[in-house]
Order: structure tokens, then C-alpha cells, then sequence
């Protein structure tokens, strides 16, 4: 479906290089139909060198040569980068967005392009692990769609919706997912030096506690609630009921679920400004979370 198509990335980080690699290792484009492009000469000439893929500092010329462009950038660069490719693009170019919270209207508007992709993949996709949430502009054709998906399957697992206001919900779900999880590692770990363990012992437990306990959830042929697998291994007054007990006193429920509404909400603010870039025959309670 990709056939010889041209993406850019602009915004050469991190997750522009998993992008990079998994496209690559899943052969659904070539090092030569792939550009990095970036004010940093040394971090596009870095990836040029590492997978021999071309690079670019003048954003514009790297998006005006595109039938695909990423944009990767901080969302705190977006305005400038979106005002430096104004123009630019191929009238049937499609656009596919990684940036936290910045809305299909926003970018659409500045741009003055309609075929726009929103996404939010997270860490994992460095390993081809990740899970992507993505939606489209109604301009999005379905060919254009199936290039989408196949560069976002290359990730790891993706799930399309219509409805864009699921993207912030996913941006503090899933795209920050992995902060709270390696915030519950820590604490075991530490906590398992607490008790005696050498850090390498507590490390090798927890990592592989945490791998199996997915792994043994993942493996059900039917969903299953995962109070029935807790329940598995929580004997009545055993040490499992003890810790339960105390971080359910503690709040822990609580805790996770205030840390991922205010992700969300830090979301929304990363796009409060949309509003001055909607288009004038798209209203705003169609753009309303």
C-alpha cells in the first residue's frame, strides 16, 4: 500500500527514529523514501548515517518533497514549524500528527491542507511494542487511511476512531501509560532494596513480575475482568490481602486516577489554542472535547 511514496519527518526525536526503525524492519518503506529533517545538522546527519536515509535542516524542502509528513516536534515548536510549511505541500499529501494535543483544526487551518492524520503512539513503539490511537479528517481518503495504518502498525498495535476528542483521553492513558508504569517499577524496586534485596535481584523481580503479570492476562482467549485475576491471588488474610488493603487505604486508586485526568487535562491545554486556527466553514462545537 505504501508503494514508493516519499515521508518526511519533521521533528527528528525520538519517536520519529521508532517510526524510522520499525518502518524499516517491517519493510513497509525504504531508507531511500525516507527524510529527517530538523535545525540540528548533527542529529539529521546522525540518522542519515544510521539508516541511511536522507536529511534535511530546511523544513520546507523536506516537506514539499513528501507524500507523507510526520510531524514529530515539541508541541511548545508546533506554531513555527506548521507557519514555516504553509504552502508548501503537495496538494495530495497527507499529514500525520504525533503531537500531543494539537488538533487536526489547528494544524489543518495553519497548514491550509485538509488531509490531516491525528495520533498518539507511546515508548514502546521504539521496540515495536506500542499501541497507537489515531483518527482522520473527513478530506482523508481511504487509501491514504491504509498508509496510515501501515506506517502506524509498524509501531505495534494501532485502534482507529472517528471521534478526535478520544485522542486526549488516549494521550493520558496510553501515551503517558508507560511513566506511571515505570513510576510502579521504581517503587517496588526500591522498596525491594528496602527489604535486602542487591538492586539487580529487586530490578530482575519486578521487571519480570510485571512482564509476566501482562503476558498472563494477555493470554486469556476472553476478556476477563481484572478483578478476577487479582482475586486469583489474593488468599483471604494472606500477604496479598495485607498489601491490598493498605493501598487501598492509602488511595492508590485514587492517586492513578487523578494523575491520568490531569494528564488529560494538560492535554487539552496543549491545544487551547485552536481556536484562532479553525477554518471558516468548521465550527467550533464540532471541534469540542
Amino acid at each position: 500500500m505504501f508503494g514508493n511514496r516519499v515521508i518526511t519527518f519533521i521533528g527528528p526525536g525520538v519517536m520519529a527514529e521508532a517510526m524510522i526503525a520499525g518502518l524499516i524492519r517491517q519493510e513497509v518503506a525504504k531508507p531511500s523514501q525516507m527524510i529527517a529533517s530538523g535545525p540540528r545538522e548533527e542529529r539529521v546527519n546522525e540518522l542519515r548515517t544510521r539508516y541511511q536515509i536522507a536529511a534535511e535542516t530546511d523544513n520546507s524542502v523536506a516537506a514539499g518533497k513528501a507524500d507523507v509528513v510526520v510531524l514529530s516536534v515539541k508541541p511548545q515548536r508546533l506554531d513555527t514549524v506548521l507557519k514555516s510549511m504553509r504552502g508548501v505541500l503537495k496538494p495530495d499529501a497527507l499529514v500525520l500528527s504525533i503531537v500531543a494535543g494539537a488538533p487536526i483544526a489547528k494544524i489543518g487551518g495553519s497548514l491550509e491542507h485538509e488531509a490531516i492524520v491525528r495520533a498518539m503512539p507511546n515508548t514502546p513503539a521504539q521496540i515495536g511494542e506500542g499501541i497507537t490511537v489515531w483518527t482522520a479528517s473527513p478530506k482523508v481518503s481511504e487509501e491514504q487511511c491504509e498508509v496510515a495504518r501501515d506506517i502506524l502498525a509498524a509501531l505495534g498495535e494501532e485502534i482507529f476512531l472517528e471521534e478526535e476528542y478520544y485522542l486526549n483521553m488516549a494521550t493520558a492513558l496510553s501515551g503517558t501509560g508507560p511513566a506511571y508504569v515505570f513510576l510502579f517499577m521504581e517503587a517496588m524496586v526500591d522498596a525491594g532494596v528496602h527489604l535486602g534485596f542487591p538492586r539487580r535481584v529487586a530490578e530482575k523481580l519486578v521487571a519480570q513480575t510485571v512482564r509476566g503479570s501482562v503476558d498472563y492476562y494477555a493470554r486469556e482467549r476472553d476478556p476477563v475482568h481484572l478483578a478476577r485475576l487479582r482475586n486469583q491471588v489474593t488468599s483471604p488474610g494472606g500477604t496479598s490481602a495485607a498489601a491490598l488493603y493498605y493501598l487501598e487505604k492509602a488511595g492508590f486508586r485514587t492517586a492513578i486516577s487523578r494523575a491520568i485526568w490531569a494528564a488529560y487535562e494538560r492535554s487539552r491545554e496543549l491545544g487551547k489554542d485552536a481556536k484562532a486556527h479553525w477554518p471558516e466553514n468548521v465550527s467550533q462545537e464540532d471541534h469540542e472535547d
